[in-house]
């Protein structure tokens, strides 16, 4: 049976809730570098209240131009894989964490439709990252939807994953 949606939204707070819980517990800080979830998973966070004990900051950099400026992704990355790649989405979590001063970071980069899909990059594809104080993980995910939904799922899948790889001291 299908979750409602005052369930989903309930069990996402709680997420994030132990989430910063686990981090202020440990004196940590998280920071976030967005491209297609446009600040969804700033978002996210900041309407829990006492969020601000472990929340840097946030940037969306949706071009390729920004990316490079704002987080230092490489000209080499964008040129020969893409914005849309593990490659860029691990320069961005870098990046952010450097500019931040954090010890987790999340980044987001995607194709969140309905253009801007290719044959070997179609719509839904999404580079999800996550820095923790001793490693990075990307991984590719290809969503299905509108491109709310894409977002929501790239948003959600970002927050749970980090959920898993909180190191816990």
């Amino acid at each position: 049976m299908p979750m409602n949606h005052c369930a989903i939204i309930t069990t996402m707070k709680t997420k994030l809730i132990k989430i910063i819980q686990t981090l202020e517990d440990n004196n940590q800080t998280i920071s976030f570098a967005e491209s297609c979830t446009g600040g969804r998973i700033a978002a996210a966070f900041t309407a829990i209240s006492g969020v601000s004990s472990v929340f840097n900051g946030s940037c969306v950099t949706y071009s390729n131009d920004i990316k490079h400026l704002w987080l230092g992704v490489s000209s080499e990355v964008l040129d020969d894989f893409g914005a849309v790649s593990s490659e860029c989405v691990e320069d961005m979590l870098k990046g952010i964490s450097q500019k931040a001063q954090s010890d987790y970071a999340i980044a987001v980069s995607g194709i969140a439709g309905p253009d801007g899909g290719t044959e070997s990059k179609p719509v839904g594809t999404v580079y999800i990252g996550i820095l923790t104080i001793q490693d990075i993980i990307v991984k590719k995910y290809l969503f299905n939807g509108d491109r709310e939904a894409i977002q929501r799922l790239a948003t959600d899948t970002a927050i749970s994953l980090l959920e898993k790889n909180l190191i816990k001291f």
